[in-house]
């Protein structure tokens, strides 16, 4: 005897749940990775570098997994209007989390390179935009697990300052090249460091739009805010580094 209305839409709702669920335990592991990659750069910790980078297929795994139970859901109870939107809303944002981590695992894997290397400078700026972008991180996870719109938009508002700190250390990091040619390689690890920072807030920054459109069924209307845009001030964008 196939199952009742009443019987489908409990079942249907517990695994809705259980797809949130997912994604928010894939958000928390990222939102690790990021903190352990952060703290291997800024303290020069080998060991949390380490932990970082092995988190990443970890990460990758639960994609996967997310991506296959969307999918079998989409299939199995075609679900339209909110339910629709709401799980394309959830494969759109394990996308996002898979980049963030594989961001971190670069940040970590740069880090390991400058253990020993001479930094005759601070790197305030650099630990400052990290705490931005982990902060804006697990905002915008807590936006998704609790359907907070206000948070999310906080986190797209974010973004804007997130981009000024990077403009700001790719001039004063171009400073120090300039000023001493020792500090080039420490200086460029440096860079692409900070750009990837910056590209984990831009994915964070499109989960709070994703949360925004799952939860009121349009864009936003405004455009994001971004810092200061300029050509000169652009590093390779190298996820995908080994």
């Amino acid at each position: 005897m196939p199952d009742s209305p009443i019987h489908t839409n409990k079942r249907f709702e517990q695994e809705t749940r259980r797809l949130r669920d997912m994604i928010i335990e894939m958000g928390g592991l990222v939102e690790n990775q990021v903190s352990l990659a952060c703290t291997a750069v800024i303290e020069r910790d080998a060991i949390a570098a380490g932990q970082a980078v092995e988190q990443d297929p970890k990460v990758d795994a639960l994609e996967r997994e997310v991506e296959q139970f969307a999918i079998r859901l989409l299939a199995l109870r075609q679900p339209v209007a909110d339910d629709l939107r709401h799980i394309f809303a959830a494969i759109k944002i394990t996308g996002d989390l898979e980049r963030i981590g594989d961001y971190a695992a670069n940040v970590a894997k740069r880090s390991l390179v400058l253990q020993h290397a001479p930094l005759p400078f601070s790197l305030s700026g650099l630990s400052h935009m990290a705490v931005l972008v982990q902060d804006g991180l697990k905002k915008v996870i807590d936006s998704f697990g609790e359907h907070d719109i206000a948070k999310a938009l906080e986190v797209w508002r974010a973004d804007e300052e997130i981009d000024d700190i990077y403009n700001a250390l790719f001039r004063e990091l171009m400073t120090y090249m300039m000023e001493d040619p020792r500090n080039i390689s420490s200086c460029a690890h440096l860079l692409f460091i900070a750009k990837n920072l910056e590209r984990i807030g831009d994915h964070a920054t499109n989960v709070a739009e994703i949360v925004y459109y799952a939860s009121m069924g349009q864009p936003l209307a405004e455009a994001r805010p971004k810092g200061e845009s300029s050509a000169l001030l652009q590093t390779p964008d190298r996820a995908g580094e080994e």
